[in-house]
C-alpha cells in the first residue's frame, strides 16, 4: 500500500461542500469469467451492482473497495475488476481482504485512478485504510505497523474528521461464526482511536450484511456484498435472501455523516441457500 494520497480541499464532483463516498465490498470475482461462487455469477451481480451505483451515484467523489475483493487472489480476476471500478470515473481506494492475495492485489490495482493508499484527505475528510487480514486465516489482526500508521495519521490531522476504513469488524455484529473473524486486537486498535475525537465512523465488509451501531459517539457502520449475502443474526453460516448491494456515505465538511445502503432489484436467483460454507 501506497503512503498517502492527498487532494487539495475542494467540493465535490456534484458541487457540494459534501464529499460522496460509495463502499463496494466483499465482490469475489475468479479467474474465469462467469465463474460461479455459492451459485452466483461474481462478475454479473458486481456489473448489477455497479450499473445501479451509476444510476443513484454516479457522480461519487471517491469508491472504496473494502476487501475479499477476489474469491481466488487470481491476477485476472483483479484486471477485471480494475477494469469495472476505473470506469466509474472516481478515484478507488482498494483494501486487502482474507481471500485477496496482497501481493497480486497491490501489483494489480496500484497506479493511475484505482490505488492501495494508507491514507487520502479530500477536503476536510481524511481516509484511513488499515490491512486487517493476515496470510492464511479468516480472522483479522492489525499489526503493530498498521496501528503505529493510524497513530500517526490521526495525530498529524486533527483538524480533519477521520473515516477509517478496513475489511473485518471490530466488533461483534450477532452472528456467532462472523464474530469469531473479528480483529483479534480489537481493544488496541480503539484505544488509538479513542485518543482522537475527529474520528467520526469505521467502515468495513467482510460480513456481507448491513450493520450499524455506535461506540462512544463513533459510527460503526458495514455493507452488503456485490454478490450472496449472510443471514443476520444467524449462529452458523447462512445465507439470506437479501439483494446484493453498496453503500453511499455523505461526509460534510462540520464532520456531520448521512449513509445508507443501496440494493438492486433481487437477489441472483441461482444463489446456494442450502450451502453450509464455501
Amino acid at each position: 500500500m501506497t503512503e498517502e494520497t492527498a487532494h487539495s480541499p475542494r467540493s465535490g464532483r456534484t458541487g457540494h461542500e459534501a464529499l460522496m463516498v460509495v463502499q463496494v465490498t466483499d465482490t469475489h470475482l475468479q479467474e474465469h469469467t462467469r465463474a460461479t461462487l455459492l451459485g452466483v455469477d461474481t462478475d454479473r451481480s458486481l456489473e448489477q451492482v455497479l450499473e445501479r451505483l451509476r444510476e443513484a451515484h454516479g457522480d461519487a467523489d471517491v469508491v472504496l473497495a473494502t476487501g475479499d475483493l477476489t474469491q481466488d487472489g487470481s491476477e485476472a480476476a483483479y484486471r477485471r475488476l480494475r477494469a469495472s471500478l476505473a470506469d466509474l470515473g472516481a478515484p478507488v481506494y482498494c483494501l486487502t481482504g482474507n481471500h485477496d492475495d496482497a501481493p497480486t492485489l497491490n501489483a494489480v490495482l496500484s497506479g493511475g485512478r484505482v490505488s492501495c493508499p494508507r491514507s487520502a484527505r479530500h477536503g476536510r475528510w481524511q481516509l484511513l485504510l488499515l490491512n486487517s487480514s493476515v496470510r492464511g486465516q479468516e480472522g483479522g489482526w492489525l499489526a503493530p505497523g498498521e496501528l503505529d500508521h493510524l497513530e500517526r495519521a490521526l495525530a498529524s490531522y486533527p483538524d480533519h474528521h477521520a473515516l477509517v476504513c478496513l475489511h473485518h469488524a471490530p466488533v461483534p455484529v450477532g452472528s456467532a461464526w462472523m464474530d469469531a473473524m473479528t480483529v483479534s486486537n480489537a481493544e488496541a486498535f480503539f484505544a488509538v482511536l479513542d485518543r482522537h475525537p475527529q474520528v467520526q465512523a469505521i467502515l468495513w465488509g467482510h460480513i456481507h450484511q448491513a450493520f450499524e451501531a455506535e461506540r462512544r459517539g463513533v459510527r460503526l457502520l458495514a455493507s452488503p456484498s456485490t454478490c450472496f449475502q449472510f443471514k443476520p443474526g444467524s449462529p452458523e453460516f447462512a445465507l439470506d435472501d437479501a439483494a446484493p448491494g453498496y453503500r453511499w456515505l455523505r461526509l460534510h465538511a462540520d464532520g456531520a455523516l448521512e449513509t445508507d445502503v443501496v440494493r438492486v432489484a433481487e437477489a441472483p436467483a441461482t444463489v446456494d441457500m442450502a450451502a453450509k460454507g464455501y
